[in-house]
């Protein structure tokens, strides 16, 4: 059945679980209102954070190429995530953080992923807005959509696309996302195979567009979200393209095969810094934590692991910007991390401190950045000031070496490949985390 056609037998589930989106709502019919309230009550109205990537302003990366600066114009974006929590209906935020310019999405679809840019024929439905098909959502703005009743398990992947029947501009986006999205000309939000989707940026280092966050409900009760927060070794680099082995993917399979489910959130930035903005790889740490940690749904726990890139790398001359911050010391990044535990304090969530990598034989060592890391490191293990530490530095050196281990690196000596990223995922004392 087309799938659109199919949207009116759900009209009335999907009407039950509304709530405000950036579009103004159109009334439901009496009908479809009385059966809504029906359904209502074989549902949870709590929500639960599926996924997340914190959101980026446009611009080039310096590793890749990415659709940021251009944007879209008549075509279909297909992009793929694994969720972290499953449930009866999955609602999706839809970010226009960083625009300048109003966002018009022409329509959405969501569906199972299949293999590719293919979804599993039949799954396709409808993503709405306020009961409408399109949405404008206003610069700095998100939209949330109305909840689709597709039932998820937890590491179930699904695929969101995305139409934009006229020009985006500059894309706000997730800039490595370790996973291939797709992109067509023209409409192709219905397609189940991938045909029409010939266009993706290889190797799928990959990037999300606009998808600020995935909440679920009516599903099994899980433990408080898991938030971690960090720089590239949080967000997966040297991972395996479209494998989803990065270290906060394997802690959610740990935890569900010790039966203890809850979703871990990713919000690591490739090349973020903790003390300064970048042009090209988001807001310090210290600026984005409260929206990329504390206001995701039911946080209990986040992990830091900060501080390596203020240690490596002076000014942002990566993104092609000349400029010098001030000088980075240990005091400094102390008082950061500080601050960072006094917040998550405030909201009762639980901090745990994780120690910086080792980076031996890469080209960015010398013994003064590395003196740095490993007093940072010895402050993180033993001053207290965290309620709990992983020490992802002795797991993947425990002789101290500084040096990642050969085949747990990922050829460039400074992020983890698949093995390290198991180490870290490993290292986690599952009772440390709320």
């Amino acid at each position: 059945m087309n799938p659109f056609a199919r949207a009116a037998s759900v009209a009335a589930l999907t009407a039950a679980l509304s709530v405000t989106a950036t579009s103004v709502p159109v009334p439901a019919s009496a009908s479809a209102a009385s059966a809504a309230g029906a359904a209502a009550s074989a549902y949870s109205q709590r929500w639960s954070a599926a996924w997340y990537a914190p959101m980026m302003r446009p611009s080039a990366a310096p590793w890749f190429p990415t659709w940021a600066v251009q944007g879209f114009d008549h075509q279909s974006v297909r992009q793929v995530i694994r969720l972290g929590a499953g449930g009866k209906a999955v609602r999706f935020r839809l970010s226009n953080l960083y625009g300048t310019t109003p966002l018009r999405l022409s329509g959405a679809t969501v569906g199972r992923a299949a293999d590719g840019a293919a979804v599993v024929p039949g799954t396709v439905l409808p993503l709405r807005f306020g009961h409408r098909g399109s949405v404008v959502v206003p610069p700095g703005g998100e939209a949330l959509s109305d909840p689709v009743p597709l039932p998820v398990a937890a590491r179930d992947r699904v695929s969101l696309t995305l139409w934009f029947d006229g020009p985006t501009g500059p894309a706000g986006y997730h800039q490595l996302s370790m996973t291939t999205t797709y992109r067509a000309d023209g409409d192709h939000r219905g397609d189940t195979g991938p045909e029409a989707f010939t266009d993706a940026v290889r190797p799928g280092f990959g990037s999300w567009y606009y998808l600020g966050g995935v909440e679920v409900t009516g599903g099994r009760p899980v433990g408080r979200a898991v938030v971690a927060f960090g720089e590239s070794t949080t967000d997966g680099f040297g991972a395996t393209v479209d494998g989803d082995d990065r270290y906060p993917d394997l802690l959610a399979e740990r935890l569900l095969a010790a039966g203890r489910p809850r979703p871990v959130l990713n919000a690591g930035i490739g090349s973020n810094k903790m003390l300064a903005d970048s042009a090209c790889a988001g807001d310090s740490a210290l600026k984005r934590f409260r929206r990329d940690v504390l206001d995701r749904p039911d946080v209990g726990t986040v992990i830091v692991s900060h501080g390596m890139n203020d240690i490596l790398r002076s000014g942002d001359q990566i993104c092609g910007v000349d400029r010098d911050d001030p000088p980075v010391t240990l005091q400094r990044l102390i008082d950061a991390h500080r601050s960072l535990i006094r917040a998550a304090h405030a909201r009762g969530v639980k901090a745990v401190g994780a120690t910086l990598m080792p980076f031996g034989g890469a080209p960015f060592w010398t013994a003064q950045t590395d003196r740095l890391r490993r007093d940072l490191n010895e402050w993180i293990r033993t001053s207290g000031a965290y309620d709990a530490v992983a020490d992802f530095d002795r797991a993947i050196d425990p002789e101290g070496t500084g040096a990642i281990p050969d085949g747990y690196h990922a050829g460039d000596h400074l992020h983890p490949g698949p093995l390290g990223y198991r180490v870290m995922a490993d290292s986690i004392d599952l009772d440390s985390l709320r």
